[in-house]
């Protein structure tokens, strides 16, 4: 086994190609000897998903084009639809364009649309929900952001959805809440994990 040590954190300028610096992270080189930082997948700390009414993860760096939010077995006291708003300078409460569709047995229920945030069209508080929803920066320099996502209830229901929205600055934060907001958690765990 190999192993490289890296023992110097100056930067050398514009490397030559395949050459790797150091500088608490990790550059790499196209063809054109551009340099490009290269980010590894973070991963949250997950939280239990089993009281309060939002749960955010905050801190995101602002190099982040992908975001995926976890859930296992999530759900609420209450029959408002959950849904997932990001932060840049502030909570971003509207705007958004999201569709999510329940599939159960041979039906398929008519969609719903939200402007709130990117929701899930949960709306029974037994349904304790399963999967990810995963953003992705569609624009850097508008900060566009496109997203989809899967859910189950481990009972025949599965939920898909879809959105985008438009932030004015670099996402800083995750919250899942609900659409009324006063719903609360009561089972489950969240996490999330991002990358560059």
């Amino acid at each position: 086994m190999s192993i490289l040590v890296l023992t110097s954190d100056t930067l050398i300028g514009t490397p030559a190609t395949g050459n790797l610096e150091y500088n608490g992270q990790f550059f790499g080189t196209d063809s054109n000897a551009s340099r490009a930082q290269l980010q590894r997948i973070t991963q949250g700390t997950a939280v239990a998903s089993t009281s309060g009414t939002s749960i955010d993860f905050t801190g995101l760096p602002a190099w982040v084009k992908r975001i995926t939010v976890m859930f296992s077995g999530v759900s609420t006291n209450g029959t408002s639809y959950k849904q997932i708003r990001f932060t840049d300078s502030a909570l971003k409460t509207s705007g958004y364009s999201s569709t999510s569709s329940l599939i159960y047995g041979s039906n398929l229920c008519v969609v719903a649309a939200a402007s709130t945030g990117f929701f899930i069209r949960s709306d029974q508080a037994s349904e304790a929900l399963d999967g990810c929803y995963v953003f992705n920066l569609l624009d850097s320099s508008s900060y566009k952001w496109s997203a989809f996502g899967n859910m189950s209830d481990g009972s025949g229901r599965t939920w898909q959805q879809s959105g985008a929205v438009t932030m004015a600055s670099a996402v800083t934060a995750v919250r899942i809440t609900t659409v009324n907001g006063t719903d609360t958690f009561d089972a489950g765990s969240i996490n999330i994990m991002y990358e560059g």
